[in-house]
């Protein structure tokens, strides 16, 4: 969603002087004014100050600001000052549909964690999800709870909160095809937003990154290094995000002019162990292999193991690339997709505000672009 940072970013303005183009203050000139009024129109921005761009216009965090705002005694003085300040100078008004609840309202967002495949080795992209998704939560005055959904158990724990009226609403994640969630707090019309899509005959709020595309920039850098027989590790068929990155893999080859063989692809659920397996199996069957693409950076783990296992390094003998971006990856070395982690959880928790207070957007389903970040792992052929 576009937001006056942005504007100001891609004008290369400030905030404030952002600010007082799209308001037509004299003290503007018109050079200034029409860069930041085409900034704006090019990200289909509506002119609307938020609380998130009072964070930012003081280099603080929205709950920072949402503190000030409900007179939270821990913020600092020195703090709640500029906090007020840019209050002023920006005209903010907070969002009353978000602060004027209703009696009923329990202000609590409903996460569920799922178990995990690996538990030494959790999930670090869904982690900084959630904390910046607890942050996107308190700038509407909301609160996470989470909680855990076993496999078994399936939408048990939902209807318990339900039930007990513990949550105004859930954010989903780890969506499926036919996933039961989804189906089940549409019938209880209960409001919810989910990162992920699902069938698509479902009607549902959610953003996504695009995995298809993330698989094809990997690709496409791969190509233009050299590599022609490029192996694939990913996860059991069946999974939204896994099936749409190995689409993404097997189109972008083909548009390359590689035709991908099945003995290149394998499969592996999280666990490093596994991976290291797959990685064998792919190689072994497949010599003339250069790279390997794994659909997350706990893949490549696996990948690295087994090719030290056989005394081959990575980005040498063998390119590897990961996606997530997580902190493995940088510590590695590991060329790996990047999704913009802290977008989708401002903009799913905006989804679900807009669900919770009933408001009809024009558009709830949307889709973001991951971008490639390139490291040692991926270098081309000898």
């Amino acid at each position: 969603m576009a937001s006056l940072k942005k504007v100001a970013e891609k004008a290369n303005v400030s905030i404030f002087t952002a600010y007082k183009a799209l308001n037509n203050s004299v003290e503007i000139d018109s050079i200034t004014r029409k860069a930041v009024s085409q900034a704006a129109d090019s990200l289909n921005y509506n002119f609307n100050v938020t609380l998130r761009d009072v964070a930012a216009y003081v280099g603080v965090s929205t709950t920072t600001v949402s503190y000030v705002l409900n007179n939270n005694p821990l913020v600092k003085p020195e703090t709640r000052e500029l906090v007020k300040k840019a209050i002023k100078e920006l005209n903010y008004h907070p969002n009353t549909n978000a602060r004027n609840l209703k009696s009923n309202e329990t202000r609590m967002i409903g996460y569920a964690w799922h178990v995990m495949e690996d538990p030494i080795r959790r999930n670090a992209i869904l982690d900084r999800f959630l904390y910046d998704m607890a942050q996107a939560a308190e700038s509407y005055g909301f609160h996470v709870l989470t909680f855990t959904q076993p496999a078994q158990l399936g939408f048990k724990p939902y209807e318990a909160l339900i039930s007990t009226n513990r949550v105004d609403g859930f954010i989903l994640t780890d969506t499926t095809f036919n996933d039961s969630r989804i189906q089940n707090l549409l019938e209880k019309k209960v409001p919810f937003a989910a990162w992920g899509h699902s069938n698509p005959d479902l009607d549902y709020s959610y953003i996504d990154v695009d995995g298809r595309r993330g698989m094809e920039l990997v690709i496409e850098h791969l190509a233009l290094r050299g590599h022609k027989k490029i192996g694939f590790l990913g996860w059991p068929e069946g999974s939204v995000a896994g099936d749409a990155r190995k689409e993404g893999y097997s189109d972008a080859l083909r548009t390359a002019g590689i035709e991908p063989r099945p003995e290149w692809i394998g499969y592996t659920p999280n666990i490093v162990e596994y991976a290291h397996q797959a990685a064998q199996q792919v190689l072994s069957a497949s010599p003339g292999i250069t790279a390997v693409v794994c659909v997350n950076d706990i893949m490549a783990l696996g990948v690295r193991s087994y090719l030290e296992s056989v005394n081959l390094q990575i980005g040498e003998d063998v390119a590897v690339t990961g996606y997530d971006d997580t902190p493995i990856a940088e510590l590695l070395g590991l060329t790996s997709v990047r999704q913009p982690v802290n977008e989708v959880a401002t903009r799913v928790i905006d989804l679900l505000m807009a669900e919770i207070q009933g408001i009809s957007l024009a558009k709830k389903q949307i889709i973001l672009e991951p971008s490639l970040i390139i490291r040692a792992s991926s270098k081309g052929r000898k």
